[in-house]
């Protein structure tokens, strides 16, 4: 069984620094919430098929008298954008300004639950920093739930994303923020409701992630809009000015922990992980080495130089995160945006190869990188298709994504990263001058470290808020910068043990633990409570 994850805050001595390039110090800070969202959207099964029916007429308000057990199967296999229309809407570029400028945002509303004669609620997923069919797909607490309520299901793309790009967006970029996305959100809301004479539907919203923090935003900002948001895996908590501070450790110690024995991992991984950092390190120096690093990882191309040698590190490590984001109980394709399926607890799979004591000699130090190329093939090999690595760059679309969100990161979402602290990577303590100085040099923006704080108001602005579910899973390395208590009676915490980034807005799974059964049965009970309260509130 799973210890409870301890969500370290202590912060030892700093050790010496290695020295890493300032792009590949900025590179995992920036790239952490885009994991879910780089390459193409592709899909494959997400639930065991059961025989579908056509929904019953009920709602979560009559369920005295009709048992969901009795109600038939669902089958929420495929690709679900065919049981939705995809439409656009013509937002303003600017809302905060009257300026002529417009763009085309897309979204879907799936109706095929929705009780409109008794105004049954909207479900409404708040698009984060990728193809918003992605989450389509995915969600499937708004699926899975939406017949019970008799809701209406819309999933609506962030601008400057999918689809959703306006005309020379790279000429626009300072209308690309959270704010303007909030702004698109409400406006969009407004028009579907009248559009569907739905104005006495009640809202509530969910997102995972970057999209668990804008449906928490949303609510503070747009409380007439939408009646409740459920947040999960939202780190609202990880910016700079937030009182108390921060736990910029927070992120790589979980990371860590998922590599533990607690999580059941092979005892010995954290600590031979440890190691191969400094093995990296050291080879890079030489010319003899770096060919020892190409050799032992099953590099496609040399390293010509200790620059390119010292940028190995930072892509072994990026596996190891986005497995520990990705470490749900069953094989998964949501991590890999379906292109090919992570095994059952992948970062125990990832450890695998690091079990053995590795002795302290050259020979040992090669079987350690041996067995990182194992490990991070977990990740980068999950096609089990590739005879090595090349490192290359993603797509031109994934591309764009990337810039973007690191766009967001400089001009307002400034969320610092630091470890080799109760870790088991190596030392890299962010450097706020420097990551200015590259925003500047690659954006023309100044940084606004504190902007995110000022203008969401952190844990101050959130006690004074109502109606928010945040959860976070004892797996997922974002959960150290979440919302982990009660801060009102109704902006509360849910824990979802044995979960990862945000596990309970999937479907459903028979390997699910008990935590994330549990930690979806708490957030139903408050969105049935929001919606009796809008009924109540307009009656």
């Amino acid at each position: 069984m799973q210890a409870s994850t301890p969500l370290l805050t202590g912060r030892p001595r700093a050790k010496k620094m290695l020295r890493m390039s300032s792009s590949d110090k900025a590179a995992i800070t920036i790239g952490l919430l885009s994991a879910l969202c780089i390459g193409s959207v592709l899909y494959v099964a997400r639930t065991i098929a059961l025989p579908y029916a056509a929904p019953v007429a009920t709602s979560r308000s009559n369920l005295s008298s009709t048992i969901l057990s009795e109600l038939p199967a669902l089958n929420f296999t495929g690709d679900l954008r065919a049981r939705c229309t995809e439409s656009y809407f013509v937002q303003t570029l600017n809302h905060f300004e009257a300026i002529p400028d417009t763009y085309s945002q897309r979204y879907f509303v799936c109706d095929e639950f929705w009780q409109q004669s008794s105004s049954g609620p909207i479900f409404f997923y708040v698009g984060n920093e990728a193809d918003v069919e992605l989450y389509l797909n995915h969600t499937g607490l708004m699926w899975e739930h939406a017949r019970e309520f008799g809701a209406l299901l819309v999933f609506a793309e962030h601008r400057y994303f999918g689809k959703s790009v306006p005309a020379d967006a790279a000429r626009h970029l300072q209308h690309l923020s959270s704010e303007q996305a909030l702004a698109d959100y409400a406006v969009l809301l407004g028009h579907i409701k009248r559009s569907l004479n739905a104005t006495s539907s009640a809202v509530v919203a969910f997102g995972g992630s970057y999209g668990g923090m804008l449906a928490a935003w949303f609510r503070i900002k747009y409380p007439h809009v939408i009646d409740g948001a459920v947040a999960a895996s939202a780190p609202v908590l990880s910016f700079v000015g937030e009182s108390p501070p921060a736990n910029l450790t927070a992120f790589s110690q979980l990371v860590t922990y998922d590599a533990s024995p607690a999580a059941g991992s092979a005892a010995n991984c954290a600590a031979n992980v440890k190691r191969v950092w400094d093995v990296l390190f050291d080879a890079a120096t030489t010319a003899a080495g770096r060919a020892s690093i190409q050799d032992g990882l099953g590099l496609c191309s040399a390293l010509l130089s200790e620059d390119d040698a010292l940028s190995v590190p930072e892509w072994a490590k990026t596996s190891f995160v986005y497995l520990a984001m990705g470490n749900f109980p069953y094989p998964s394709s949501y991590i890999m945006n379906g292109g090919s399926v992570l095994p059952a607890f992948p970062v125990r799979e990832a450890c695998k190869p690091f079990a053995p004591t590795f002795p302290l000699t050259e020979a040992g130090n090669f079987s350690l990188l041996v067995a990182l190329r194992a490990s991070v093939g977990v990740y980068y090999n999950s096609t089990h298709d590739q005879p090595c690595y090349t490192r290359s760059a993603p797509s031109n679309e994934s591309q764009m994504d990337a810039d973007f969100w690191d766009y967001l990161f400089c001009s307002e979402l400034y969320q610092p990263q630091d470890q080799g602290i109760g870790d088991m990577f190596w030392l890299d303590v962010h450097d706020q001058t420097a990551d200015a100085a590259r925003c500047l040099a690659k954006w023309g923006v100044t940084l606004r470290p504190e902007w995110a704080s000022t203008v969401y108001g952190g844990r101050k602005a959130l006690r004074a808020s109502s109606n928010i579910v945040f959860s976070n899973g004892n797996l997922d390395p974002w959960a150290g910068m979440g919302v982990l208590e009660d801060l009102n009676p109704s902006v509360v915490a849910v824990r979802v043990e044995g979960g990862a980034h945000h596990l309970d807005l999937m479907f459903s799974h028979p390997l699910d633990p008990p935590g994330v059964k549990q930690a979806r049965k708490e957030e139903l009970k408050h969105v049935a409570k929001w919606i009796q309260q809008a009924k109540a509130a307009s009656a």
